[in-house]
């Protein structure tokens, strides 16, 4: 496996008016793990995954991702991402097979058929098939969202608050196919406020607060900074409630 971070992000400003939405932030995740991105409401979590995805332009900072930069190269950062939001933009009036086929479509995959029938069967939705966008639940929409992620086979994932409207069964068999993309050699980010939701398959962990961030490093190296902690929620709170104590400070930063 190249040693190259599959993210990483160097000093991401990203400036609205006169608010810092993101206020050089900067880490990297190495290449085959599951990372949560976590992080108060406002803390600059989405603002971090649509710059990586290329949707919206950093103000200043270098941002690349699967070893290309994201602006000086967008296509090929796109052609090896996935995104999946908090609340996926389905096209209505397509079916959840055609949202397949045009995936398929969009990313020139071959003979897509076989994976499609594939994923509908593991994220339970193959009685659904020739159902149109309009008529699904929230918790479908997503996983019809998560499907077309997972369809081209993508180097690297993004999900923004991926387990909001999912049923417990749903949120274990989402986990389960973070796990096994990672293990397949893809790089997940996941942003979330409910780090208990994903505690149990996340090996990084980045902490952002008003736009900064305060750690980046492994869970290891979270736990043994903070050994008084039970859990990683507990790990979350010290750093920010440490922030706010020592603000000011430089934000502390695991290589």
């Amino acid at each position: 496996m190249d040693d190259a971070p599959a993210i990483d992000v160097r000093d991401f400003r990203k400036q609205y008016d006169q608010t810092a939405a993101a206020d050089g932030i900067s880490f990297s995740l190495p290449q085959g793990t599951v990372g949560a991105l976590i992080g108060p409401n406002g803390a600059g979590k989405t603002t971090t995954i649509r710059a990586l995805c290329g949707i919206i332009r950093p103000t200043s900072g270098s941002l690349q991702v699967a070893g290309f930069d994201v602006q000086q190269e967008p296509l090929q950062v796109k052609k090896r991402v996935a995104y999946v939001p908090d609340d996926p933009p389905l096209f209505e009036t397509l079916t959840v097979w055609e949202h397949l086929h045009f995936i398929a479509s969009a990313y020139a995959v071959p003979d897509f058929e076989q994976a499609a029938l594939q994923l509908l069967e593991e994220l339970q939705l193959s009685h659904k098939r020739e159902t149109l966008a309009s008529e699904l639940s929230r918790g479908m929409r997503q996983k019809v969202a998560i499907a077309c992620a997972y369809l081209h086979d993508p180097q690297v994932l993004f999900f923004d608050e991926p387990l909001t409207g999912l049923d417990p069964a749903a949120i274990r068999l989402l986990k389960q196919t973070m796990t096994e993309k990672a293990a397949q050699g893809a790089t997940v980010l996941v942003s979330s406020h409910l780090l208990a939701l994903v505690e149990d398959i996340c090996k990084y962990l980045i902490v952002l607060q008003s736009g900064k961030c305060l750690f980046s490093g492994s869970v290891q190296q979270a736990r043994h900074a903070h050994p008084a902690a039970q859990s990683l929620e507990d790990v979350f709170f010290q750093i920010t409630e440490t922030a706010i104590e020592t603000a000011g400070d430089e934000p502390a930063r695991v290589p």
